[in-house]
């Protein structure tokens, strides 16, 4: 991935269900409290690409062609990079993403799809200055999803991507966050790291 200019990306991964679309609001209003001129930004996004994801790929009974689905994250990633993220780290914002890049590996990747060939048409994608996961249990997000429906919320596609996300935390490609915790101590949990990193960065 290419490197990031002038503000600061961060982003905020996680299983279905595992609460990390709350935390990364809870951690934009936080910033904002404190001063910082924080956005917060999501994938699949807005754009052309990401409302055909949202429409045609997640909510659909079946699941597309896994290497159709990649390449419309791809292209999505593309639009969503060069129409938001850039223009908003460009004027010194802190950008904070739900969802990014690992999750195409993870769950493109929980689907046999070649991890080196996900991360090859993502190669235009910028490295964030951190990212993290937010840790929950499948069983327990299968739970709490049981409402929603969506072509990836099962519990074996979920342990399969819980298990890619988990190697990418050994990787030290994301830091691990402790979800099994209330809401109030998990997004006191991601706070104190996030202004950490930036009192350092």
């Amino acid at each position: 991935m290419a490197q990031v200019r002038r503000g600061v990306f961060l982003c905020v991964e996680g299983i279905d269900g595992s609460g990390k679309t709350t935390q990364t609001r809870l951690l934009v209003e936080a910033l904002i409290r404190r001063g910082h001129s924080a956005v917060y930004s999501t994938e699949p996004s807005k754009g052309v690409y990401g409302k055909i994801i949202r429409e045609h790929i997640l909510q659909g009974n079946d699941r597309v062609p896994v290497v159709v689905e990649a390449a419309l994250f791809a292209a999505d990633r593309v639009d969503h990079l060069e129409n938001e993220v850039k223009p908003l780290l460009e004027a010194g914002r802190i950008v904070v993403c739900d969802r990014y890049v690992y999750s195409s590996i993870a769950y493109q990747g929980a689907a046999d799809l070649d991890i080196e060939w996900i991360r090859e048409i993502n190669r235009s994608a910028i490295r964030p200055h951190l990212a993290l996961y937010i840790d929950v249990s499948p069983e327990v997000v299968i739970h709490r999803i049981k409402r929603r429906k969506s072509v990836m919320e099962t519990l074996q596609t979920q342990k399969r991507v819980r298990e890619l996300y988990l190697r990418m935390v050994e990787d030290k490609q994301l830091m691990k966050i402790a979800g099994d915790a209330s809401l109030e101590k998990v997004a006191k949990t991601v706070e104190d790291v996030v202004l950490e990193f930036l009192e350092n960065h």
